[in-house]
């Protein structure tokens, strides 16, 4: 304890080093008029484990800990606690609500909600210690640390024979993605990563520690909404021998004016009406690529099988007649995955880089041609050449779906299982004011309008780890009133002050 003690005391005074002020005010609460100095955060430092870290501005580590990939609309903190072990994080809660903090969990920072901006001050609370992964003797489930990260359970699954539905990209953390549904290259067989749970140990809006599972009402809620309701400091989740450890991916390269013809195909030998097989998985974005065309954003699609050394040739050569620039086939295993599709930990989209990365994300239940190629041109006019959205993608992901509907849609706050695809622009550029603020969410909300349009639908649906930050409660969570009561009743009785209200908040 004597060690923690003096790496806060270190940290505090680091951070007045490069203070104006000289009384260490840490961090104020500007409604009631409330600042918190050294010693206060002593007595919390008092509470944490020998392993626990706390962070203030200008001491080493806090830069580290509180830098988000998306910089627009960011959450604004003063403190920075890291905790060692989980009663840790309910002990920074009670401190937060003693103190009348606002407090924000982060294990892996790649929400980019602009609803997260409404945090001016407070805690963070960062689970990056929280790690841990073991497989059950039985070798059925895995009790998984809140901050996990999805590469290393990933890694550490497969050396030990198994595997689970996990979030896609490496770089964001297995309960990020998971508790507002998830969506993973497994969910074909197995359904969502929330699917998975089993129990979780979480921390709710009062600091108590609880461990809940199928038998609590609020497991509904977790397995979709589960930002607004707790911090999950651990989870028992379902684990599944490895099934297939051949896997095959061809990447195809067209130039823009193959835009309807390359998605025609996609409907007609991918998708099928809703029935691409388990193991088939069928990815694109539109993005620059100078050496593959100079003039316009190209489309790199993947087609991807399971089980299989090279991608099955009835699911590519419709492909190939069509005239791709080029047709990459390579063979590896499912820890390859993230890295052909470009969103491994080394990938450009892991990266914080200071940018602004607000996502427009739309469900679809199939490709409409036309509004692919209205959109392609639109996007290109907006991305091409010198644009300070350049670095943009537009991204369509078509997962295998018969694990994700073989659920019942009531059994979880996730709402939409009956869609077989996911689309999302997100516009990337760097900061430089409101006004390209103003014209990158005018683009993504133009481009998410015309795939809307095209679906006939009269609402849309977001996914609510990838929303911008305007979408409203039905967008997010369902339209059904049903839905909308169980999640405000919950709310009501788990937390009513709203202590979990700036990640989607339900109310």
């Amino acid at each position: 304890m004597y060690r923690l003690k003096m790496e806060v005391v270190t940290a505090v005074a680091a951070w007045a080093l490069t203070s104006a002020c000289s009384n260490l005010p840490v961090t104020c609460n500007w409604h009631n008029g409330l600042c918190l100095r050294g010693d206060d955060f002593q007595e919390l430092g008092g509470k944490l484990s020998n392993s626990a870290k706390v962070y203030f501005p200008g001491s080493h580590g806090f830069k580290e800990a509180s830098t988000r990939w998306s910089v627009l609309e960011e959450p604004k903190v003063n403190v920075v606690v890291i905790p060692g072990t989980e009663d840790d994080v309910a002990e920074t809660v009670k401190f937060a609500n003693k103190k009348d903090l606002p407090f924000l969990t982060y294990n892996g920072a790649h929400g980019a909600l602009t609803s997260l901006g409404k945090m001016d001050h407070g805690i963070e609370i960062n689970l990056s210690q929280l790690n841990s992964i073991e497989v059950a003797d039985d070798g059925k489930t895995a009790k998984i640390g809140g901050g996990a990260m999805s590469k290393a359970v990933t890694e550490k699954l497969w050396q030990e024979g198994k595997q689970t539905v996990t979030g896609t990209c490496e770089c964001v953390s297995l309960l990020g993605p998971a508790l507002g549904g998830g969506h993973g290259w497994l969910q074909g067989h197995h359904g969502l990563v929330s699917d998975q749970f089993v129990s979780m140990n979480v921390v709710l809006a009062d600091g108590s520690m609880n461990k809940i599972d199928a038998h609590s009402d609020l497991w509904w809620a977790m397995k979709g909404a589960g930002h607004n309701f707790g911090i999950v400091t651990s989870l028992t989740t379902k684990v599944y021998d490895i099934k297939h450890r051949d896997w095959a991916i061809e990447t195809l390269t067209f130039k823009g004016d193959k835009v309807d013809a390359v998605y025609h195909a996609a409907n007609d030998y991918l998708l099928k009406n809703g029935s691409q097989p388990e193991g088939v998985i069928n990815w694109s974005y539109w993005m620059n690529n100078p050496d593959a065309d100079p003039k316009n954003p190209v489309i790199l699609f993947y087609i991807i099988q399971e089980g299989v050394k090279v991608v099955d040739p009835a699911y590519t050569k419709p492909f190939h007649d069509i005239g791709p620039l080029s047709a990459e086939p390579q063979k590896g295993t499912y820890t390859d995955l993230a890295g052909w599709t470009g969103i491994a930990t080394t990938s450009p989209p892991c990266q914080k880089a200071g940018l602004a990365n607000p996502r427009f994300p739309i469900y679809l239940e199939t490709y409409n041609p036309q509004a692919q190629k209205k959109a392609y041109e639109i996007f290109a006019r907006a991305v091409r050449g010198s644009s300070a959205f350049n670095s943009s993608i537009f991204m369509f992901e078509g997962y295998s779906t018969q694990g994700v509907n073989a659920i019942s849609p009531s059994s979880s706050a996730f709402a939409f299982r009956s869609e077989h695809l996911l689309a999302a622009p997100l516009i990337t550029y760097k900061p430089a004011g409101s006004e390209i603020d103003r014209k990158a969410a005018q683009l993504g909300q133009q481009l998410r309008h015309i795939l809307h349009q095209a679906s006939g639908r009269q609402d849309f649906r977001a996914y609510v780890n990838y929303a911008h930050g305007d979408e409203t409660t039905q967008q997010l969570y369902g339209s059904e009133k049903w839905r909308q009561s169980r999640l405000q009743g919950l709310k009501q009785k788990y937390d009513p002050a709203g202590k979990f209200s700036f990640y989607a908040p339900v109310a």
